[in-house]
């Protein structure tokens, strides 16, 4: 018995460890796009860690509004290890969302990490929905400056600006590269596209409606 409870502790102390970004093995690993004399770590090659210099680190202008001049009103500005190569094996990133009034940041899920939002301006309706095994228990919040909410890992959310006047929010994320799925533009937007026999059934809608969302120019609110 006390063998089994040992393994058992053992998994989850396994399968834990893989639920987010792995430990760094080294101080920094500074992302670099050519392989030459470089390390492959996290998914990126590392520069050497005595040619690294403080604008690895540094990334300028999220205090910058974003224009919301599109079909969700809304925009994300994300820095990960995309932006700023330093974040490589750190386990972090950040991104700034703006809304117009009445924006929405549409339903969508991040495959690598949980999220923090905090509300900076504005007044946002928040929410997210539980797996299937939770009968996809809708939780949600109305946040005004200073509130903060979590999103679960994998969890489909969402926020809508419902005030009457420009919002803002910070969100943090526990992953290098937590990853975006927006959930219409995967669903009706894919490329090439899902067989509408597939939708048709899936969603119960009849060809017409399927036909017409997926001939939709699905955006993509980050930059």
């Amino acid at each position: 018995m006390k063998l089994f409870v040992i393994l058992l502790v053992c998994a989850f102390a396994i399968s834990s460890s893989f639920a987010s970004d792995p430990s760094p093995l080294q101080d920094i690993c500074v992302a670099i796009k050519e392989p030459k004399d470089a390390v492959f770590v996290n998914g990126k090659f590392c520069k050497n860690p005595n040619l690294t210099v403080a604008d690895d680190f540094f990334f300028q202008g999220l205090n910058i509004p974003q224009s919301t001049d599109n079909k969700v009103r809304s925009l994300i500005t994300g820095v990960d290890v995309n932006k700023m190569p330093g974040l490589n094996t750190l386990g972090v990133s950040v991104a700034r969302i703006d809304f117009a009034p009445n924006g929405v940041n549409p339903p969508h899920f991040h495959p690598r990490s949980s999220e923090i939002l905090m509300c900076m301006e504005g007044e946002l309706y928040v929410g997210f929905v539980l797996s299937n095994a939770f009968e996809n228990r809708f939780i949600t919040k109305v946040l005004k400056p200073g509130d903060l909410f979590a999103f679960p890992l994998g969890m489909i959310h969402f926020q809508l600006n419902i005030g009457k006047t420009p919002a803002v929010a910070f969100a943090s994320f526990g992953s290098q590269n937590p990853g975006l799925i927006t959930v219409g533009n995967a669903v009706f937007g894919a490329n090439p596209p899902i067989g509408p026999e597939v939708l048709i059934k899936a969603f119960q809608l009849d060809k017409k409606t399927i036909d017409y969302l997926q001939s939709q120019l699905w955006f993509n609110n980050r930059i």
